[in-house]
């Protein structure tokens, strides 16, 4: 390597792990040092998430082809028969190439081109996008498996912190901090955790494609850098206390979705209904009580504030700040189905969750969008 590139690379390292960034005033990283008996948090323990989430991935694939697949066939879940668009070079070029929704001045150039009516080249494209939407049993697989690991870790960490203080008593997260040794069992909730994050980050160009496609790669993003970070400035505690509180709502949803799809609109409705509930009262109440003030207050009982205090709280009330706008939807939604009766719950579920909205684009686009009765696209 450039020796030039060397020193720049070592002085950011050094200037990164600055122990001012990182830990309250009176604490290096000479305190911090290892023993046979005591263990810390170390920034390396992180590099097995990678391996571990492709472990996950390889579970979910045997897992989705040997469970979920055949479970959806038994359930009733049917895929619908698309009608495949006749064969053309030209108009599969453009589709590939350029724009899977045409504009109005390209419709009437493709179809000089192909010889053919405008209504026939809109109808190919259409027939064409319908192709590489996903499939119901798709779907299905895929939430089943979100259902399945949420569940899992949801209970994991009750499992592992039910009988730690700090579930408990919220000030015990900063008794002896940062000096707070790793338990074993905290470790390995942190690298499930990690390693889901990690596995949905490569699945997502393979994984159903939802309108917030963009918006997920930020979520996943942000949650892998949000327990990152965490675990290396030893913030597990606080940690394991968001990471529980997030899972619980997410155990509702992902069956939301599974029974959507089997057509069960009443359940599907009955179950939405306690995810609005469960996601309000943990993410609005318990949240920012178990959390927010903990880290905000109760911190500063314990040592004075440092860099790592400020930037973990700035996360924290950003995360906060999407909870709010989430919930304002949630609300939205539980408003129009109980008062207005406009529309069900299931309904409008799917198409926040993971729907592409073709017909929006095509708008956008100036092509004209053929519906259904409901107003959906054919």
């Amino acid at each position: 390597m450039n020796p030039d590139i060397s020193r720049m690379a070592r002085s950011l390292y050094e200037w990164l792990w600055q122990h001012e960034f990182w830990l309250p005033p009176g604490i290096t990283w000479e305190d911090m040092q290892e023993s046979e008996d005591t263990h810390y948090p170390q920034p390396r323990d992180l590099l097995l998430s990678i391996p571990f989430a492709l472990i996950l991935v390889v579970i979910r694939c045997a897992f989705e082809r040997a469970i979920a697949l055949p479970l959806s066939t038994r359930l009733g879940v049917r895929d619908k028969q698309r009608p495949k668009p006749q064969p053309s070079p030209v108009l599969e070029i453009f589709y590939s190439t350029r724009h899977k929704n045409p504009k109005e001045g390209d419709l009437l150039s493709l179809a000089k081109q192909c010889d053919l009516p405008v209504r026939k080249v809109e109808k190919w494209f259409r027939h064409r996008r319908n192709m590489d939407r996903p499939s119901l049993s798709k779907k299905f697989s895929e939430a089943c498996w979100r259902f399945t690991f949420y569940i899992i870790s949801f209970f994991t960490g009750l499992a592992v912190l039910y009988d730690k203080p700090w579930l408990w008593d919220h000030r015990e997260c900063w008794t002896g901090y940062p000096q707070q040794p790793l338990q074993l069992s905290l470790f390995w909730y942190y690298m499930l955790e990690l390693s889901f994050y990690w596995s949905l980050v490569f699945t997502l160009p393979f994984d159903v494609k939802r309108k917030d496609f963009k918006e997920q790669i930020v979520h996943h993003a942000a949650t892998i850098f949000l327990i990152s970070f965490s675990y290396c400035a030893n913030y597990i505690r606080i940690g394991t206390l968001v990471m529980v509180i997030h899972d619980a709502s997410d155990c509702f949803l992902e069956p939301t979705k599974i029974f959507n799809y089997m057509k069960w609109k009443k359940t599907c409705d009955s179950l939405f209904m306690i995810f609005s509930a469960v996601f309000l009262i943990s993410r609005l109440v318990i949240y920012p009580y178990t959390v927010l003030y903990n880290t905000y207050y109760y911190s500063m009982e314990i040592f004075q504030p440092f860099f790592g205090y400020y930037f973990v709280n700035v996360l924290l009330i950003i995360l906060q700040l999407l909870h709010v706008f989430w919930s304002c939807l949630i609300i939205h939604m539980v408003y129009k189905f109980i008062l207005q009766g406009t529309e069900c719950v299931s309904g409008m579920c799917v198409r926040i969750t993971d729907e592409i909205p073709v017909r929006l684009k095509a708008k956008r686009q100036g092509a004209s969008v053929p519906k259904d009765g409901k107003g959906h696209e054919k």
